[in-house]
């Protein structure tokens, strides 16, 4: 593999970073073969501090550029990715072992929020405000913030990046980029390409690129108080670390954490589109998407029918698990061995508890597809007599791995498929597949999905950049890429100009010296 990524650099017009192996390098695997194909050097405190004081200073030109000028370096951006799609798709591809096809498409998201970005700049602004005091004029203000983190992980290891980094830029923001140390090699070129971009209108060190450790680098990034938004995409448990410390020091956060996402499918649904996008939703990616479809609960009348569906679908695509270059495989590796350790745990605890494996269920060992990190995907059919809070525990964790739970749910009883659903604690994507107006908008109710995202005949992942991204509860609350989450980079003013002579009081107060 090394030879491949020296071949996609040399596209890339970059050279390939690899150091000689140290006890402070960076050791990278394949985990399509589970071989290190090299090492790179990683920041310590002192390197991380010294770029957290450049992106600090480049702040101070950078709010004052008109955004239309910035949006203009994000269109060059845009541009830039659009001659190194190709490139960078199979980049990721090799890194992470995300398939080729949804690497392409992971790089036209960022090309898709260049291109956002760029008509975003010429329309953020405030409101004009009714004033209730004669000759006044009340407004608002949007005013760059200052240097944003960005902490994403290895399933998304370039897009989520961007819809920080495109809509940061065109606010006045710098950006620090702190990948994860799963996919450092799609972070280090996509810096590669377009950091020039940004110096060449005089602004380089407002994108800066940190590698390293948790316990000093992501420390020392996080407690900085020149860093005044934290944006960290990763599990719960990471958020849970990272919320508290910038709180500690008043500083805000964007936080895109877990989900342990449902689908449920009513009597009146359309079977053979419902078993599509399950099928996409629970297998792509290797089940390692915030949005994977982990949960599925489907009507008693239907449940036999949907059931023999997804198992002949889960039979085909047992069969294409493989290289993630190759175009005709369309699931990967997991990411590491620690991953695919996780998945045969919770395998085996499912079927403890009485669940029956219905499809996959085990690793494909050694001698099949080499020593990558490769599993099937499954589906696991948990009995009506479990109560799911009390007695299945599996459903209640986000698996990062395609684990899919299929429960049946009482005839008429939509109301219980929803309890289920929200019962767990993310509250990221949710879908319905209904032909029933009446169930549609009980889903889309207030005593409907908790979910920052709910879907109706459409499965849980894959979003648009148009809308704003991001979910509730134990999720994180945040939102990304479109609609109004530009204004999390921002800060808002509120401002009142007095045109006239005399000095009228808010709320009609009478007040004077004299």
């Amino acid at each position: 593999m090394s030879q491949e990524l020296h071949a996609l650099f040399s596209q890339l017009e970059l050279s390939l970073p690899f150091v000689k192996p140290s006890s402070t390098t960076l050791a990278c695997e394949d985990p399509s073969s589970g071989a290190v194909v090299g090492h790179l050097a990683q920041d310590d405190k002192p390197s991380t501090l010294v770029k957290i004081d450049a992106a600090a200073r480049s702040f101070a030109a950078l709010r004052e550029v008109p955004a239309p000028v910035r949006g203009a370096i994000v269109r060059a951006m845009g541009e830039r990715l659009r001659e190194h799609k190709q490139a960078l798709a199979q980049l990721v591809c090799a890194e992470v072992g995300k398939g080729i096809e949804e690497a392409r498409g992971e790089v036209q998201e960022m090309i898709d929020i260049c291109d956002y970005a760029v008509g975003l700049s010429r329309m953020i602004g405030g409101k004009t405000l009714p004033s209730e005091r004669p000759d006044h004029r009340m407004f608002e203000q949007w005013l760059p913030l200052g240097p944003v983190l960005c902490i994403s992980a290895f399933n998304f290891p370039v897009a989520v990046w961007s819809w920080n980094a495109a809509i940061a830029l065109i606010c006045g923001d710098p950006v620090i980029w702190k990948p994860s140390l799963h996919a450092p090699l799609s972070a280090i070129a996509v810096h590669g390409l377009l950091q020039p971009l940004l110096a060449s209108a005089g602004h380089g060190d407002a994108m800066q690129l940190v590698i390293g450790p948790d316990d000093t680098v992501a420390k020392t990034l996080v407690d900085d108080v020149r860093v005044p938004l934290v944006s960290a995409t990763g599990s719960c448990a990471m958020g849970r670390a990272v919320a508290p410390r910038v709180a500690a020091r008043l500083g805000r956060t964007l936080l895109e954490l877990g989900g342990n996402n449902a689908v449920i499918v009513d009597a009146t649904a359309d079977l053979e589109l419902a078993v599509r996008a399950v099928a996409f939703g629970a297998a792509g990616t290797a089940g390692q998407r915030c949005t994977t479809t982990r949960r599925l609960f489907v009507e008693r009348s239907i449940a036999a029918a949907l059931t023999d569906k997804l198992v002949a679908a889960y039979a085909q695509l047992s069969e294409r698990v493989g290289d993630p270059r190759d175009a005709g495989n369309l699931i990967g590796p997991l990411i590491d061995a620690s991953a695919v350790g996780r998945f045969s745990a919770m395998v085996a605890h499912a079927k403890r508890l009485g669940a029956t494996v219905l499809a996959g269920g085990s690793s494909i060992h050694d001698g099949e597809l080499g020593a990558g990190h490769y599993v099937l995907p499954t589906l696991i059919r948990v009995p009506d007599s479990l109560d799911l809070d009390a007695d299945f525990a599996p459903m209640q964790t986000e698996t990062f791995a395609p684990i899919l739970y299929l429960r049946s749910f009482p005839n008429g009883d939509l109301a219980r498929a929803i309890s289920w659903q929200n019962s767990v604690e993310q509250g990221l994507s949710s879908a319905l597949f209904s032909d029933s107006s009446r169930a549609i908008e009980r889903f889309w109710s207030p005593a409907g999905s908790d979910c920052g995202i709910a879907n109706v005949n459409i499965g849980t992942s894959g979003a648009e950049i148009g809308g704003a991204f991001g979910g509730e509860k134990a999720t994180g609350g945040g939102r990304e890429a479109g609609s109004d989450a530009w204004k999390a980079y921002m800060r808002r003013q509120t401002c009142t100009i007095n045109g006239g002579e005399t000095l009228p009081l808010a709320q009609g107060i009478s007040w004077s010296s004299t």
